[in-house]
């Protein structure tokens, strides 16, 4: 990538994640010069893709694998990023929840095959995500973005989104069966916090109606054609990004009218220092941090042995069994506590693009949810949980590549302690998520934003929150 800088950009943008990037083209879409400053030696963040060490040409992504919301992001589909590459590819089968009866239940990007599927559960699920993926185009512009504020579609997202207010344990006892609790469960926990807590229920809408519109694609040739698109485009409108240039004062950020920063509101209270005021610094320094990601890539010899069909055919596979057994996990992870059976997330990607498997080896692309700062060995853990729904899946490993908390960290201080959300996903911080404003993007810096994770809508590959915190720098770039 480039390593000089535009001379006397309109805006810097520090952080060349999915947000970074999503705030750097709302600027440049309006004329604006703008500089990415990236730390590392290739931008994307968590959509970045790494070759395994022990298996030439299969590729494992850094972070994020599937997603749900890149495809239905109210920003992101406003791009013509597949004309600087991205393909978005769909397996048959979007997200299989295997139970300990060899089955498994399974969302598909059609909501009356997900019905079919789910017995006498099926018409509470057509509650709960019927108007929401019907008018999801709606929810999301009122969901993706700052809780505190005048909802655009007020009467859908009271009809469709009141549920999301709700603990996930709350709604998971509206089903009359297991599995669609179950399914429901599995991804409410992308949240990554206990799931009696106000408002997790949220995170399970969201995606469920996401794919029941869009799917839960995969991109072709992994995550990093997201950030390459992000970047061409960026490039094609006159702005750059700068790799190797590490931010850690206000003297490394060249002279803007703007700057925004794709970091944790610790990372900023690093760079700022003295310019910070002391309530804005106090808040940064009580920005409370989540359970953290332990994660395992394998190259796995043919395909993952799965008992149940549906799993055979998904990109998405969560591994928790029945809610209640998944929600106690999530508990005690949230509670320091590693669980025997940790809620593991798993993706397959050459499922939906086949060009990901080399010479008869696929990826596969797991993490569980563990203890901020976990430093036990989690992998047999992980192997267990996989081995339990596909027997002699060990036998079939090629090659393991860990990453811990503290390596996660380490290649992104963002990460801090594992936590890949940006932040706890507790009441009070998705609220004030950083601070309770209609505006919570900006800072006690004039000329400052917050365009992270740790800002609404939160973690995920949606570009939303970059998106909203450059329009409200916008306001002063225009004025």
């Amino acid at each position: 990538m480039a390593r000089t800088r535009l001379s006397d950009p309109d805006a810097v943008v520090v952080g060349s994640g999915p947000n970074g990037l999503a705030a750097a083209l709302t600027l440049a879409l309006q004329g604006f010069k703008v500089t990415v400053l990236e730390a590392a030696d290739e931008p994307g963040g968590g959509t970045r893709t790494f070759e395994d060490p022990q298996v030439p040409g299969l590729l494992h992504d850094h972070c994020s694998a599937v997603h749900p919301l890149g495809l239905g992001s109210p920003f992101l589909r406003t791009l013509p990023l597949e004309r600087h590459g991205l393909r978005w590819k769909h397996a048959p089968v979007d997200c299989a929840h295997p139970l300990d009866d060899g089955t498994a239940v399974a969302s598909y990007r059609d909501l009356a095959t997900t019905l079919a599927g789910l017995g006498e559960d099926a018409a509470t699920w057509e509650r709960i995500f019927g108007t929401a993926s019907r008018r999801f185009e709606d929810l999301a512009q009122d969901l993706l973005g700052p809780i505190i504020g005048i909802p655009r579609h007020p009467f859908t997202t009271a009809r469709a989104g009141l549920p999301a207010l709700l603990p996930a344990t709350v709604t998971a006892k509206t089903f009359p069966g297991e599995r669609g609790a179950a399914l429901f469960g599995g991804m409410a926990a992308h949240a990554v916090t206990r799931l009696d807590q106000p408002m997790t229920s949220a995170v399970g809408l969201l995606l469920g109606a996401a794919g029941h519109v869009h799917g839960w694609p995969v991109a072709e040739g992994g995550s990093q054609s997201i950030w390459r698109a992000m970047v061409g485009l960026l490039e094609e409108l006159g702005g750059e990004v700068v790799t190797g240039h590490h931010v850690r004062s206000f003297q490394d950020i060249p002279r803007a009218r703007v700057a925004l920063f794709d970091t944790t509101p610790t990372g900023l209270a690093w760079i700022l220092g003295d310019h910070l005021p002391e309530r804005d610094r106090k808040r940064a320094e009580r920005w409370r941090y989540g359970p953290a990601a332990y994660k395992v890539d394998f190259a796995v010899r043919g395909a993952v042995p799965w008992t149940a069909p549906e799993a055979r055919q998904a990109c998405t596979v969560h591994l928790g069994g029945t809610f209640d057994e998944l929600a106690a996990a999530e508990a005690q992870a949230a509670a320091g506590s590693l669980p025997d059976r940790p809620f593991v997330l798993a993706a397959q990607p050459h499922v939906a693009d086949p060009g990901r498997e080399v010479d008869g080896i696929t990826p596969l692309w797991t993490y569980a949810h563990v203890p901020h700062g976990c430093l036990a060995d989690v992998t047999p853990l992980i192997e267990a949980q996989i081995e339990r729904f596909a027997p002699g899946f060990a036998s079939q490993v090629v090659a393991r590549h860990v990453t811990t908390p503290a390596q996660f960290e380490a290649d992104n201080p963002n990460l801090h302690g594992g936590d890949i959300t940006g932040g706890a996903s507790t009441p009070l911080q998705l609220i004030g998520r950083p601070k309770f404003s209609t505006d919570p993007y900006t800072t006690g810096v004039p000329g400052v934003w917050l365009c992270s994770s740790s800002t609404p809508p939160g973690g995920g590959v949606h570009g939303m929150c970059g998106h909203n915190a450059a329009l409200s720098a916008l306001k002063v770039l225009t004025a």
